[in-house]
């Protein structure tokens, strides 16, 4: 869900990838890994005894997508660490007066929203504000 349509605020946070298109990622990897796996056993039952494909390459091509899928891995345990951080922050604001970067919206934080991409502090006077870059907390 992206943060959009809130009111009083020049700057937004707008992140490049979100935790969606992460998983989109992961399950294409898995399924092109499983498919070379396939395709691995298939050339070796189907390959001529006299000229036997070359193992270097085969080693090569099967490192590559252990690779690949190890980065997934490390990027679905960042997602995690990010969205823990993420609550941190948005118990952080609780309480504390928030102003936005072009000064013309502030309150205090009653509530916090949390989504998958930021944070939107809900203050005193029924405002919603982005937490992010420009924001000032006191």
């Amino acid at each position: 869900m992206a943060v959009s349509g809130v009111s009083n605020t020049s700057t937004t946070y707008t992140p490049t990838v979100s935790a969606t298109e992460s998983s989109d990622d992961a399950t294409a990897a898995t399924l092109n890994y499983e498919s070379f796996l396939k395709l691995l056993v298939a050339q070796m039952k189907n390959q001529d005894p006299t000229s036997p494909m070359d193992a270097t390459q085969q080693i090569a091509q099967l490192a590559t997508f252990s690779q690949v899928e190890q980065t997934i891995k490390t990027n679905k345990n960042l997602e995690s660490l990010l969205q823990r951080t993420s609550l941190s922050e948005a118990d952080a604001v609780i309480g504390k007066t928030v102003t936005s970067a072009d000064g013309k919206t502030t309150g205090v934080v009653k509530e916090v929203k949390l989504y998958s991409d930021g944070i939107i502090a809900v203050l005193d006077t029924g405002k919603e504000l982005v937490i992010g870059p420009g924001v000032k907390v006191k």
